[in-house]
């Protein structure tokens, strides 16, 4: 375990295990550092593994100035963890809030990422959800404010895309909710309101999204509908993208599906470390339909 100081003071809480080449993991909104556990036993094996709680999420500090919150700090708390562990370069796997930041961590810092992983990402990413996306970062704000965090975490871990990992694994489900009840109830208001409401639209960011160079794989859940759409795009967007679907998934892909997202990450880092992702070849033009004209 490590505390990391950020650029502007706040202390993270940090964790890492294992040796050779480093892979960070950033955790979604209902997550922390400990829903990483199932990749963080897989891949501690063979790279060294660093995760962390974000601001707003203890252990890590919660600061109480809402201005503390936005997603430029969260690219800004990666960075400053990174450095931390005396790292130069790593491979990225966000979730969710965490592939958000992920990608902002590529666009703005490419030297930092050698290769990306982009799992559930793209809540409130479509242009024509943006207002409404933002009335429900709102309202979950005030639930957790106002009814507290515990019977907030029964209702969001019972929402349309997280019923997934309730039916298929109770045991996990009950463990995940309980997580979230633990989370700062001021913590996980303020990093909705700041962070998640106010980042921008994915699809604004168009031309900073297809510079990306570093090597991208996509995972989606097919029942995570709010995050679908926006992974095909994604794949269409980053040259250097790959996209795999899981059926019958949500959205909290990691621990509903640990096994097969290890698998798909395991083979996604083997392919960047021999070198041997690259861009989409030239030949599979995206506007042909039969590949005969």
């Amino acid at each position: 375990m490590r505390t990391v100081k950020t650029a502007d003071g706040v202390t993270v809480h940090s964790e890492s295990v294992g040796n050779g080449d480093p892979i960070l993991f950033i955790h979604e909104f209902a997550g922390d550092h400990r829903t990483w556990e199932p990749q963080m036993r897989r891949f501690s094996r063979s790279h060294r593994c660093i995760t962390y709680a974000a601001r707003g999420y203890p252990p890590s500090q919660v600061p109480t100035d809402p201005a503390a919150y936005s997603q430029q700090h969260a690219v800004d708390d990666a960075v400053a963890v990174l450095d931390a562990h005396s790292v130069g370069a790593a491979h990225v796997v966000g979730i969710s809030m965490g592939g958000f930041c992920g990608l902002h961590l590529a666009m703005r810092h490419p030297g930092r990422v050698r290769s990306l992983v982009v799992a559930g990402t793209g809540y409130g990413a479509r242009p024509h959800e943006v207002e409404r996306f933002r009335a429900e970062c709102d309202a979950i704000a005030e639930v957790i404010e106002t009814a507290g965090i515990a019977a907030f975490a029964e209702q969001y871990m019972s929402g349309p895309s997280r019923v997934q990992l309730q039916n298929k694994d109770r045991r996990a489900w009950q463990e995940y909710t309980r997580w979230v009840s633990e989370h700062s109830a001021e913590g996980s208001a303020a990093t909705m309101r700041g962070v998640q409401r106010e980042r921008p639209s994915l699809y604004a960011l168009e031309a900073e999204l297809a510079a990306i160079a570093a090597p991208v794989l996509v995972l989606a859940g097919d029942e995570d509908d709010g995050c679908l759409e926006t992974s095909v795009w994604l794949k269409r967007v980053i040259p250097t993208a790959g996209l795999a679907v899981l059926p019958k998934s949500g959205h909290t892909l990691n621990v509903e599906e640990p096994g097969l997202v290890n698998t798909l990450i395991a083979d996604f880092l083997h392919r960047v470390e021999a070198g041997v992702w690259g861009p989409r070849d030239p030949r599979a033009d995206p506007g042909a339909i039969t590949g005969f004209s």
